[in-house]
């Protein structure tokens, strides 16, 4: 048996449950991980509510077909299956996987979803990276395309994703503005923005600046406004819209792509699967001190439910993590 957090209907946090439960089966291709940190995404909350109502197409429409939460996982390997020989029991490993449940104490995964965790990080570190490094990655390099000498300009520069864009913006050799608020901009420019705009000073769609790629992890501003910021070859990539209870942001997306044939600017939406290839890559970032995780609070494992109202409020810096079993280090 082990502890978990859980829950069996739709709602608010309050429907969450610390409660024991049966410990994972190794599966011949898996990995289980003595969990050490898991890292809250806005995935996390939208399961638990059932909103959008379009992912309960998939997920349950009256209630959830998974019973528990946590994407970004890091932690102790405790058992492999019978196929697995890339790790062994002891190894130190991070990585990400859909429906994993690494809020708990142990958590099995794939072996493919998962990479040895550098020593020079902290397991709750290395619990930040995965998703929303992944996410920031992949929209700059493979859907923004980003190029050294470019000006690239991260909407909500301090959030779990937008801390990680500025940072493989830099690394990708781009000019990089992060928007973010007035109590965030000393964050945002120590992890390498040249130059930070505090949204409740400067509207950054009206400065008359043009950049080359817009990464918006925000949702707050219409396509026009992005439009207005983006040089005539400009890219847009959009990770995140308005939290609609119906499509959420699947309905800003449809209309940037009902747009993009009509503009000479490309509004990219783009959503992130874990991606097996690029943890190395993000290893060896961490590992070179090119990308240092931001953590703004750690919440224990029975208070899980709190952390997921913290980051539901909007204003986390950086990512929210649950550490599970004592120390990180």
């Amino acid at each position: 048996m082990m502890k978990a957090i859980v829950y069996h209907r739709y709602g608010s946090p309050d429907v969450l449950r610390y409660q024991d439960i049966e410990t994972p089966p190794v599966g011949d291709d898996h990995v289980r991980i003595k969990v050490r940190a898991a890292s809250i995404n806005p995935l996390d909350w939208h399961q638990m509510r059932g909103t959008p109502y379009i992912m309960r197409l998939s997920g349950g429409l009256r209630m959830p077909k998974w019973t528990q939460l946590g994407l970004d996982v890091a932690g102790h390997v405790e058992a492999v299956g019978k196929n697995v020989s890339q790790f062994k029991p002891g190894d130190e490993v991070f990585g990400a996987y859909i429906r994993a449940g690494a809020l708990a104490e142990y958590a099995c995964a794939p072996a493919s979803a998962l990479a040895l965790k550098p020593s020079n990080v902290t397991f709750d570190q290395a619990a930040a990276v995965p998703v929303a490094a992944l996410t920031a990655l992949l929209g700059l390099r493979d859907k923004g395309h980003v190029q050294p000498g470019q000006r690239v300009l991260i909407n909500g520069a301090a959030g779990g994703v937008g801390t990680f864009a500025v940072q493989i913006a830099k690394w990708l050799g781009a000019h990089v503005t992060g928007v973010c608020r007035q109590g965030n901009v000393e964050t945002v420019r120590s992890i390498g923005a040249d130059q930070v705009i505090d949204y409740t000073q400067q509207d950054f769609a009206a400065s008359g600046e043009r950049y080359d790629v817009l990464l918006d992890a925000v949702g707050n501003r219409s396509l026009f406004e992005f439009l207005r910021t983006l040089k005539p070859t400009g890219i847009c990539i959009l990770v995140t819209g308005p939290n609609g209870r119906v499509l959420g942001p699947l309905g800003r997306f449809v209309r940037a792509w009902a747009l993009s044939p009509f503009v000479s600017r490309k509004l990219v939406p783009f959503m992130a699967r874990p991606n097996k290839d690029d943890l190395p890559l993000l290893q060896a970032l961490m590992r070179a001190g090119k990308v240092v995780p931001i953590i703004d609070r750690c919440y224990p494992l029975s208070d899980a439910p709190e952390a997921i109202r913290y980051l539901e409020a909007g204003h986390a810096r950086g990512k929210v993590i649950i550490t599970i079993g004592g120390t990180t280090a």
